[in-house]
Order: C-alpha cells, then structure tokens, then sequence
C-alpha cells in the first residue's frame, strides 16, 4: 500500500497529528502555495474538554467530533492520510507510516499526549483512561452496565463494587466527571433504577496535590472543592493510588477501596515518534526553541502537548492548555511562510486567555487574566466558550440543545450500552 500523494513544485509540510496545533496548522496553511500533508490515525477531529460528557451520557461521541476531510474540502493543497506513523528518518527527511513511506520538507510533530500510567502494568490493565472519544465510551458503557448488574448481583460486597466509583486527579478532567457523576447520582440514577439505593453510592475523587485544580487560582481550587463536596463528593487530598486489581483501589497509605470502576485522569506523557535523538527529549515531552524547532534538525518542528519550550514566566515548559497548541500552531504557520520568503521569524509568545471547570449543574470556576469568577455566570461563561469552539455548526447546534434539554428536564438520554460487535475478517 503507499500514500499516492500527488508529486509538487510546491514545498512539502507534513503534520503529524490533527489535535488542536495540527490542525490550526494546516488550516492556516490551506491555500498558501505549500503542499500540506495532515496525518492522523483517526480521520476526524476529537474536543477533548468534552469527553466527560460523552462519558456521562450527556453528549454523542458525532457532537464532539468533525471530519477532516469537511475542514478541506475545496483546499486542494491539503491531502489527508489516515495512518500510524511508525519511525522518523530525520537523515533522509523521511517518515515510515503503515501506508509506506512519506518524504517532508519540513515535519511537525504535533502528536500530542497520551495517558501516562507511571509504569503500573495494573492500574494500565484495569484503569479506564479519558483520553479520547472511545475511552469516553468504554467509561460510560462501563459505569451503565455496572448498575444493570448492581440490579442482580448476589452479596452487599459486589453491590457496592459496582456502585462505587473511584477517580484518579484533581485536575479539570477528574474534576468535572465527579460533578457531572454526582449530578447524575442525585437527578437522574434513582429514576433509572428505583431498586437500588443510591446512598450507598460513593464518587471519591483523589489528588496527590493539596489541592483540586492545581493548576488554577487558591480561589478556584477552593471553590471547586467546596462545589464538589456539596454535591457529595468525597475528596481526598494529598492522597495517590498506589495499585488496583480491577475490584479494590490500594492508596498509598495501603487502605483499599472496593470499586470496580477507577477512572484515571492523572498525568499525562508526550507521543514520541521513534527516530529522534534521546537528548531532545525531557521527561516525555520533545525540546524546542522559541520558534518550535525541535534542537538539533534543521527542519522538523513540534507544537502543542507533545513540546516543551523553556521561557522566563514557564521555565519547565508551557502548561499543557488547548489555547497554547492552538497559537503555536498558528505561529508556525506564519513562521514556515517567512521562511519561505526568506523573512524574519516571529518568535511564539504565549497569550494567556485565563482557564475554567465546571463542577456540576450552574457550578463552575473561570479565572481570567484579569478577574475570577465562581457559580452560575461563570457556569454559563464555560457553556458558551466550550460551543462556540467546537467546529460545525451542526456540532454546536446538537450541542446546544442537548444541554437545554438536560438542564430543564435534568435528565440525560443518551444513557445507552453500545457495545462493540466482533466483525468479519479483514481483507487488505
């Protein structure tokens, strides 16, 4: 099998990864006079920030997604490739794909992250992450049909294994699926299943830290806390999971919790391509200067998660925001032109637009560079930044009107179990 990509005068630009940076990336550059190559394993836009929402049975996978191909159509200097990227050949300016081999000009590595399990083959085994559309699946057909099997089970034990959840970080993520899950526990669980007691129930949020949402304001952790236990969420700060057999959680201090869900929204790890120097990596994520290129080659690139760029105000590297792969694939946009043009390169500096969570129903936090805010405005302030940034409109039409619906009839109805179907052999 090979690319067949169409042989050009034209400069090559090969992105690798369609997230947030790639994909700002090609975007600026469709129809400049460069040849753009957008390369992704899967062959649509995910928006991570709404997975929980998926997870929770508040959103459909399709809301949160948008195919590449509607983002360029009418662009022809933009050719898609859905493929693995399998090595980096920087000697030869080529990359080894399961299509076959592709030839850059320049590469950009924009691959982004992946769930970092620290090196626990069981908590990797038993864990579910939420680090993209089909994990957000897998959680929610995981956690409904754990209380269909709640309805059955034989002993108290194995009940409330399968009513307790547990989640790893009190970051956005972990944040936001506690509060959406204790939403659910208090409005709509009960009407589902009138047979089982949902007091019995426990969300148990853990955070090594001294705090949720570390990376925010002491106002907003504090608020944000203070939401989730009115909820009845169970916090546990300065707390890490040490271990899990897919039935109890062992903490670090050795006490198990039975749970037969462990919802791991705890760090995160750079995808490193193979083929790169090991000296331009530093603790998962790839070196660069300040105009994203990686040090050492001439003409490879990376933006987004995946990077870490050491300047004054983020010595360690920038925080791993969507705001900050989408300007920096913006930046390279501009700077990869200039190049061509022989002209000045401009230096990414970041702007930072300030950060939010929700916490559950008319709760959130936002803290913006010049004001902070908690409750209901800054619920609504989240709402409305989080629809207008997803792409098509048919995306944040849908969007839309299921959160309407959800808050007026505090009900979510996509409670469904999808579950996989093993197919027919396939044919290459």
């Amino acid at each position: 099998m090979l690319p067949n990509i169409p042989d050009s005068n034209q400069k090559r630009v090969v992105i690798i990864g369609a997230g947030f940076a790639g994909l700002n990336l090609a975007e600026k550059l469709s129809g400049k006079e460069i040849q753009v190559v957008l390369i992704d394993k899967n062959n649509y836009h995910q928006f991570p920030p709404l997975f929980y929402q998926v997870a929770t049975a508040g959103l459909e996978p399709s809301s949160i997604s948008f195919p590449l191909r509607k983002v360029f159509q009418h662009r022809g200097n933009v050719h898609i490739r859905v493929a693995n990227v399998q090595n980096v050949n920087p000697l030869t300016n080529e990359i080894l794909t399961d299509l076959g081999i592709i030839q850059y000009d320049f590469l950009v590595i924009a691959t982004g992250t992946d769930t970092n399990f620290f090196g626990n083959k069981d908590i990797e085994k038993f864990a579910i992450p939420m680090k993209s559309v089909s994990e957000a699946l897998f959680l929610r057909n995981r956690i409904l049909s754990n209380f269909e099997n709640a309805l059955s089970c034989s002993t108290e034990e194995e009940r409330l294994g399968l009513l307790n959840i547990v989640v790893a970080g009190g970051g956005p993520t972990g944040v936001e699926i506690s509060g959406t899950l204790a939403d659910m526990k208090r409005t709509v669980l009960p009407k589902d299943y009138p047979e089982l007691d949902f007091k019995q129930m426990n969300i148990i949020l853990m955070e090594g830290s001294p705090k949720v949402l570390g990376a925010m304001s002491e106002q907003a952790a504090a608020k944000g806390k203070e939401y989730l236990q009115k909820l009845g969420v169970t916090v546990r700060l300065n707390t890490r999971v040490k271990d899990y057999d897919g039935q109890y959680v062992t903490l670090d201090n050795d006490e198990k919790i039975r749970t037969n869900t462990l919802v791991w929204a705890t760090g995160v790890k750079g995808n490193i391509l193979p083929g790169l120097d090991p000296s331009t990596i530093i603790k998962g994520r790839i070196k660069v200067d300040h105009f994203n290129k990686v040090e050492t080659y001439p003409n490879i690139y990376a933006i987004g998660d995946v990077c870490t760029m050491s300047v004054e105000k983020f010595p360690n590297g920038h925080p791993q925001l969507a705001q900050v792969a989408i300007q920096q694939g913006k930046n390279l946009s501009k700077n990869l032109i200039s190049i061509l043009k022989n002209e000045k390169l401009k230096p990414f500096s970041y702007v930072d637009l300030g950060s939010m969570a929700t916490v559950g129903r008319n709760l959130a936090v936002v803290d913006l560079p010049f004001f902070k805010f908690q409750g209901f405005f800054a619920w609504v302030t989240w709402m409305f930044v989080h629809l207008f940034s997803l792409l098509g409109t048919k995306n944040k039409l849908f969007t839309f009107i299921n959160w309407v619906w959800n808050y007026f009839t505090y009900d979510q109805y996509l409670r469904l179990i999808i579950k996989p179907r093993k197919g027919p052999t396939e044919i290459r």
